[in-house]
């Protein structure tokens, strides 16, 4: 089933609000299976009333290189369209060098990304990215100087994970950000298990509250699940930065980058020239409050009364995977030249007719446009002053004559 998601701020309030279902799927090793990470994921999620089925593949130690020719892998992102398939590569490559994590891990990177979009165009591949060492990676650190600390060895994680993330398209759970802000903000309260790499149960639950809030866009503040052995208080804090690190930085993580936004501007009077602002729109469906609706880019449109109409536009991407939804009031005053006085300086003859029309005026006039009674434009002629309407069914119609853009007169035609 296709997901429409509306991403205008006051819309995107709006639906975060609504239970919400996932279908995650995770590549990794041992930083997801520790503490059962989706399935604190999950116990979030219920506590929202969210149902979150997860998936995964993640053996110990595994790396972005072995998963891309991994058959369970590949057969596990084949056996659902997933909404979300997070990337999580073994804990140390993505610190390394800049010339060797291009060469060791994005490739593989690109190739995972790839197979997830092949298998569903609308799946979001999502990389997890992870931590430093509690105190460096001392094992590599004499080969490359910036991991013997924690600090160097985080930023390398995070600059590796933001390029996989922008160079795919795909989106960053910001786990290793929020991690360094617990230990500068809680330095009392411990992340890691004993060897000072893989997540305690604090470090588990702070990753989970991260991953619910990127797929969600819903804070974990106040979240009723707090797994046993978790202070209400030090629970509330990793809510807190979890929330905080995810939704006050939405573009930067990509959030939601991929889906379209909509809108659009208007001007004129009775005939209304659209025109579409929308971004990462492919296309389109306009309903302009009358009846009357357009699948075009940039739509003129005729009102034939006075009135504040609600124009509403769908702004769909590429693969219609989404969509986004803005409506607009339009307020539309039709002068006394369009209405009362159109007769009498401009004549068509005959009227009601069979088909052919003649047109007297000495107006001059670039357009004839005829619309039906809901205001859509059916067909779009020159200066034309003898018609031939044969083909157009029997029905009422209104004949509007255009200099330009501007509706200089419009008349009642009907057609037998």
């Amino acid at each position: 089933m296709k997901r429409t998601l509306f991403l205008s701020a006051l819309i995107l309030t709006s639906y975060v609000l609504h239970a919400q279902v996932k279908k995650v799927l995770f590549l990794g090793n041992s930083y997801t299976t520790a503490n059962n990470l989706p399935q604190l994921l999950k116990d979030i999620g219920s506590s929202y009333g969210d149902s979150i089925f997860t998936d995964q593949n993640t053996p110990g130690g595994s790396q972005l290189n072995q998963h891309s020719t991994n058959t369970t892998t590949l057969a596990k992102i084949r056996q659902d369209n997933w909404d979300y398939v997070v990337i999580q590569e073994q804990s140390q490559k993505p610190s390394f060098s800049p010339a060797q994590v291009a060469n060791a891990v994005f490739p593989f990177a690109q190739l995972l990304c790839d197979s997830i979009k092949a298998n569903w165009s609308c799946s979001e591949p999502v990389f997890y990215m992870t931590w430093g060492r509690e105190n460096g990676d001392a094992s590599n650190c004499a080969s490359y100087p910036p991991v013997c600390t924690y600090l160097g060895m985080q930023q390398r994680l995070r600059d590796s994970y933001m390029t996989m993330s922008t160079a795919n398209s795909a989106t960053t759970s910001p786990v290793g950000v929020a991690w360094k802000t617990m230990r500068d903000s809680f330095p009392t309260v411990g992340l890691y298990a004993a060897d000072g790499s893989h997540p305690n149960l604090y470090g588990s639950y702070l990753a989970a509250c991260v991953f619910y809030s990127t797929f969600t866009q819903k804070t974990t503040v106040g979240c009723s699940f707090i797994p046993s052995g978790i202070s209400a208080t030090d629970a509330l804090n990793i809510q807190k930065i979890a929330s905080k690190t995810v939704l006050d930085s939405l573009n930067l993580w990509r959030v939601n980058a991929n889906f379209p936004l909509a809108n659009f501007t208007y001007n004129g009077g009775p005939t209304t020239q659209f025109t579409n602002t929308s971004t990462l729109g492919q296309t389109y469906f306009w309903d302009f409050g009358d009846g009357g609706s357009s699948v075009q880019q940039n739509p003129t449109h005729t009102y034939f009364s006075t009135a504040n109409y609600q124009v509403k536009l769908i702004t769909y991407s590429q693969d219609s995977c989404f969509s986004d939804t803005i409506s607009k009031s339009v307020n539309v005053i039709s002068t006394q030249l369009n209405t009362i006085n159109s007769e009498k300086i401009f004549i068509i003859y005959p009227n009601p007719t069979e088909g052919l029309v003649q047109i007297k005026t000495d107006l001059l006039f670039t357009n004839i446009a005829i619309a039906d009674v809901s205001g859509k434009e059916i067909i779009r002629l020159g200066n034309e002053k003898k018609l031939n309407l044969s083909e157009i069914s029997s029905g009422t119609y209104f004949l509007s004559v255009l200099q330009e853009k501007e509706t200089i007169a419009r008349i009642k035609l009907i057609k037998r």
